[in-house]
């Protein structure tokens, strides 16, 4: 899923490389100024669609307590989220199309500050995670 979200954008970017490729011909443009092009698109269609989500994919993880919320992830800069149930304020799964065609969801977890995301879970275990979260914030919410 990560990685059709990351080609889309290549898209035009292709289409790019392609209507240079047929007017270089045209206005003489140096073949090394095209190959160029080409091998700066190949190299990051293969960073961005290949290597990076499979990478983001490994990194990602999530872990949910009775008093909080563990997020981590990053490639280069590991960030670490903690949410404290108690700030809970309500939580929710989405999908897009692409989501929903390979049936995954993403919990979003929503604070007064900020809203948190777990991306990209399979349908059953996002509905699951999304309950479990909320029966816990409604219980810290009792205990105060």
């Amino acid at each position: 899923m990560w990685r059709i979200a990351a080609s889309l954008p290549f898209i035009l970017l292709w289409a790019a490389v392609i209507a240079l490729s047929f007017l270089a011909q045209r206005f003489s443009l140096p073949l090394w100024a095209v190959l160029t092009a080409w091998g700066v698109v190949v190299l990051a269609t293969y960073l961005v669609v290949v290597l990076i989500p499979s990478i983001k994919w490994r990194r990602w993880r999530y872990e949910v307590f009775e008093q909080e919320i563990d997020i981590q992830h990053g490639i280069i800069i590991i960030q670490r989220t903690l949410v404290p149930m108690i700030r809970v304020q309500h939580v929710d799964t989405k999908q897009g199309p692409i989501l929903k065609y390979f049936k995954l969801a993403t919990v979003t977890i929503s604070t007064a500050a900020t809203t948190h995301e777990i991306p990209a879970l399979a349908e059953e275990e996002a509905s699951d995670l999304r309950d479990k979260i909320s029966r816990l914030a409604r219980v810290d919410e009792d205990d105060v």
